[in-house]
């Protein structure tokens, strides 16, 4: 999968799980994600995921998870976590990403390959 963010590409490998299968089905589109906490964006998507949410204690940066059943979010930046989630993939290399973001709200595009 290929996230854009103003001129940048990262390139985003989805997992092999029922939850990013049903994400990877609604591609190609485009959000405006909210930032939250300094080291995360996060936007509501179509439908309800069937999600596993799990308790990962600690997030990586380009780490793309499920919140609740409908939140998409993107961590820029690495830390420990007392939420659930459901992992549906990570950016191959997360270099440049928190700059990519910033640290206002943005609008982002997802595609496939």
């Amino acid at each position: 999968m290929k996230i854009k963010i103003g001129s940048q590409v990262f390139i985003a490998m989805l997992y092999d799980n029922p939850t990013a299968e049903k994400f990877k089905a609604l591609l190609p589109f485009t959000l405006k994600m909210k930032e939250l906490n300094k080291n995360e964006k996060y936007a509501d998507i179509k439908g309800d995921f069937n999600t596993n949410p799990i308790y990962p204690g600690k997030i990586e940066a380009g780490d793309l998870m499920i919140y609740d059943t409908n939140t998409l979010v993107i961590f820029y930046k690495s830390f420990s976590t007392n939420y659930s989630y459901t992992k549906i993939g990570r950016l191959k290399d997360p270099t440049g990403l928190a700059s990519a973001l910033g640290d206002s709200d943005i609008v982002i595009s997802l595609e496939s390959f």
